[in-house]
């Protein structure tokens, strides 16, 4: 038998784990059966916080690009400059352009004599008795009146380009962005762009779904966590919310814009640092409160059980609104009270 028993021990062994297993899953099951979850209301806060992720943006940014193609001639900026407003950041080589705009003047001049002498040459017009000569001589000066206005035409024009051939910018800030940052290379208006954004119009923008944004409204404060500095928040005021849904995204959101508050406008913020703001949308302080798995709800209204785990009595009771998982109890419990599930 000690033979067989040395040759099998592994055996033994299983046997005895299988049957300890089985005798602890029935115990603990038990257990949980006679088991009956209890709360005691008390009075305490409640508070029921949104979160929603966004990241930094800026109210003014500018993508700038020439209207015209040409060589570029000079480049005056680097990314990372700071900006004036209208200040001029590259120009094309407006040498061509120039010659141009002379060619034009001077075919406006040209124009511009013809078109008096015409008139000077049909001044007995009103003494002509014969129609036929006379409206000949109306077409001649409508005629060259055209020619004329068509030549002021193609001078303002050249001084358009001429205008275009420097890009300037509409806003101060910092330049982000120089897809050609060395002169001398022909450039096409989609083949070269400037970006500048102002560090001072800097926002926090969040997406919310629509089930969230109707909780929310304009002026309401949050606190931002960023990323980038986790230890600590920062205050902001929801100044905007989208009438229109955001484009491009998978579901139904709406975009809020928040105001930075000072201390938060004074660190190194870059565009696209994300974080995370909470709103708090339903607040109640020193309430008697109960969890909801333990209110019950029949036709005469909502109750909960008392009494003792071994004799449960329904309990009618008014409650209000539900925070964080919890009902406010207005009515017919008292702090203390003990409620079974």
């Amino acid at each position: 038998m000690l033979k067989f028993l040395k040759k099998r021990w592994y055996f033994i062994l299983i046997v005895f784990l299988i049957v300890s297993f089985i005798f602890y899953k029935k115990s603990t099951a038990t257990t949980a059966k006679n088991k009956v979850d209890s709360y005691v209301i008390k009075r305490e806060n409640l508070k029921e916080v949104l979160t929603l992720s966004g990241e930094i943006d800026a109210e003014e940014k500018a993508l700038l690009k020439f209207q015209t193609s040409g060589r570029l001639a000079w480049v005056g900026v680097k990314e990372g400059d700071y900006v004036k407003k209208y200040q001029t950041l590259a120009s094309l080589d407006q040498r061509d352009i120039k010659n141009r705009l002379t060619k034009y003047l001077n075919t406006f001049s040209k124009t511009r004599n013809d078109f008096e002498q015409t008139i000077d040459d049909n001044w007995n017009l009103q003494y002509d008795l014969s129609g036929s000569i006379r409206r000949e001589a109306e077409r001649v000066l409508k005629n060259n009146q055209f020619d004329l206005e068509n030549a002021v035409l193609d001078v303002e024009y050249q001084n358009l380009s001429l205008e275009y051939a420097n890009l300037w910018t509409p806003i101060e800030g910092v330049v982000t962005h120089i897809s050609t940052p060395f002169a001398g290379v022909n450039v096409t208006p989609a083949g070269a762009d400037f970006k500048v954004v102002n560090p001072k119009t800097l926002f926090f923008s969040v997406a919310a779904e629509q089930g969230d944004v109707i909780n929310l409204k304009e002026g309401d404060v949050g606190e931002i966590s960023f990323d980038a500095y986790p230890e600590k928040k920062f205050k902001a005021n929801t100044y905007y919310i989208s009438f229109s849904p955001k484009t491009g995204e998978t579901g139904t959101v709406y975009e809020l814009r928040l105001k930075l508050d000072g201390e938060a406008m004074n660190l190194p913020l870059k565009l696209a640092m994300s974080g995370d703001v909470d709103f708090v949308v339903k607040q109640e302080n020193e309430v008697l409160s109960a969890p909801s798995s333990f209110i019950k709800k029949d036709g005469e209204g909502n109750y909960v059980y008392v009494g003792s785990p071994n004799k449960k009595v329904k309990k009618y009771i008014d409650i209000s609104e539900e925070i964080d998982g919890k009902y406010v109890i207005t009515n017919g419990l008292q702090e203390k009270d003990v409620i079974y599930d």
